[in-house]
């Protein structure tokens, strides 16, 4: 189905969070993951109470309702009496509140004067204690994309929820090595009129926030939910979208699901749906209220001082490193992107290997593993980094030529011994004297024709570029 965006009147908006890379937030247990046998598991029930309005909100009783056990696997070393809520939470972690601020002003958002930290009741499991800690930490930032601004109105700093590891009708078992991670969240506004631009807008956030470079990286670490709505239809919030590259997919699904259910005068409700893996979703719970916030009195509330925002540093934007890295080197936004995601200092290959311009460098570095897996069916990952630098040092020397690289990386792949004379550069006389023996022997050929019987015969031993200038002048 292809609907008409405008038509159809759809908003969207992002909820991004992205795991901080420091201790956990109310204590200081380490925020690392486990895959070995835990040490211990408790078991709990938990209900759900009224918030700080009076209330039981409609999503905590979608909960209670199921009844359910709740196992959680804990380790000796790695876990403690916060995360198992029989210890009141430690002060809020000050670095962890500095690197979500950093985020904050790098999206134009401005911090609140008094961080107050609030309980957030969830009573799935996830969180040992019925709620999860959320502090407000700025408000009104925005980003720019080629369609116009998206605000954005919030950034928290909360706790991230404990591990799902398994499920019954009956229980279901959570892992705390997760518990207290400290997340930052960032939710914009519905001003996302497009799939594209909603995968524009989660691209930018998320290069905001590597640009830190005090996030955690890898799967899991960053997730994103997505609020779907069209005209004539409601709010929709679709948690767990975990790949980028699926936010336009679940943001169409969504956009057509609501479509035909309107088409069809069916009834449509406000609720929280899970992704699934082929982009489709699937009811999870009712949408929460407001009933469900109140305030955490264990945790005292922290005051942002002009003084205190001045000790934040802020980094460069990685996208501002690309450019500039790309007009300083002469070489494409795209591979730069490359060399900065892989954290490669092309300055100091510079200084190594002078005589090699940094597009070969890069190119070699970046496109040639690539090749070597594509073309030649080959596992670039067997290459270390003493092979790139043996094959650069005899590429800076004069002793191989460029095309001879990926020919000798995929020999080194291949467990072969590397017979560097195979490789030997021709002087310039003597593939002027092979380029005349041939054009003699065989008379009257295109130049493109030489150019392939003298790139044949010494492939990796003779620049493209001077064969045929060669050619050319001996074809007169």
């Amino acid at each position: 189905m292809n609907l008409d965006y405008k038509s159809v009147g759809l908003k969207a908006g992002l909820e991004i969070h992205q795991q901080i890379d420091t201790h956990k937030l109310f204590c200081n247990c380490p925020s690392m993951l486990r895959d070995n046998k835990p040490d211990a598991v408790v078991k709990r029930k938990l209900t759900a109470v009224a918030g700080e309005m009076g209330e039981i909100d409609i999503a905590a009783l979608h909960e209670r309702e199921k009844s359910l056990t709740f196992n959680y696997e804990i380790y000796n070393d790695t876990t403690c009496l916060v995360e198992l809520d029989e210890e009141p939470p430690h002060p809020l972690n000050e670095e962890a509140l500095k690197i979500a601020l950093e985020v904050a002003l790098l999206l134009n958002a401005k911090p609140v004067p008094e961080i107050q930290v609030m309980r957030k009741i969830v009573i799935d499991g996830s969180n040992t204690s019925g709620f999860q800690r959320t502090a407000l930490i700025a408000r009104n930032g925005f980003l720019q994309t080629k369609s116009g601004k998206v605000n954005i109105p919030t950034i928290c700093l909360e706790e991230d929820s404990a591990k799902i590891i398994k499920q019954d009708k009956d229980y279901v078992t959570y892992r705390l090595d997760r518990l207290g991670i400290p997340l930052v969240e960032i939710a914009t506004s519905p001003d996302v009129h497009s799939p594209e631009q909603a995968k524009e807008v989660a691209e930018y956030i998320g290069m905001v926030l590597r640009s830190t470079g005090k996030v955690k990286r890898g799967l899991g670490t960053i997730r994103q939910d997505v609020n779907v709505s069209i005209e004539k239809g409601v709010r929709v919030e679709i948690k767990g979208v975990q790949d980028l590259r699926s936010i336009p997919k679940v943001v169409e699904k969504e956009a057509e699901r609501q479509f035909l259910l309107i088409k069809n005068n069916e009834k449509l409700k406000n609720e929280v749906r899970k992704a699934n893996l082929d982009n489709t979703t699937t009811f999870l719970r009712p949408m929460p209220g407001a009933a469900r916030l109140y305030p955490e009195t264990d945790v005292p509330p922290i005051v942002i001082t002009k003084e205190y925002l001045m000790s934040i540093k802020l980094p460069k934007l990685l996208s501002d490193k690309v450019s500039e890295l790309a007009s300083e080197y002469g070489i494409s936004e795209a591979l730069a992107k490359e060399i900065i995601a892989k954290n490669i200092n092309i300055e100091e290959y510079q200084k190594i290997f002078p005589n090699i311009s940094p597009s070969i460098t890069a190119q070699i570095l970046i496109e040639t593993p690539k090749e070597i897996k594509s073309r030649l069916q080959l596992n670039p990952d067997k290459l270390t980094q003493e092979d790139f630098f043996m094959v650069l040092k005899h590429l800076n020397n004069g002793e191989i030529g460029k095309d001879a690289v990926i020919d000798i990386l995929a020999e080194i792949v291949k467990g072969h011994k590397i017979d560097l004379a195979k490789y030997k550069q021709l002087s310039d006389e003597e593939l002027k004297k092979e380029i005349a023996r041939i054009m003699k022997e065989k008379p009257g050929l295109l130049q493109n024709a030489y150019m392939g019987l003298i790139m044949n015969k010494f492939r990796g031993r003779v620049d493209g570029k001077k064969v045929i200038e060669i050619i050319r002048s001996l074809n007169i």
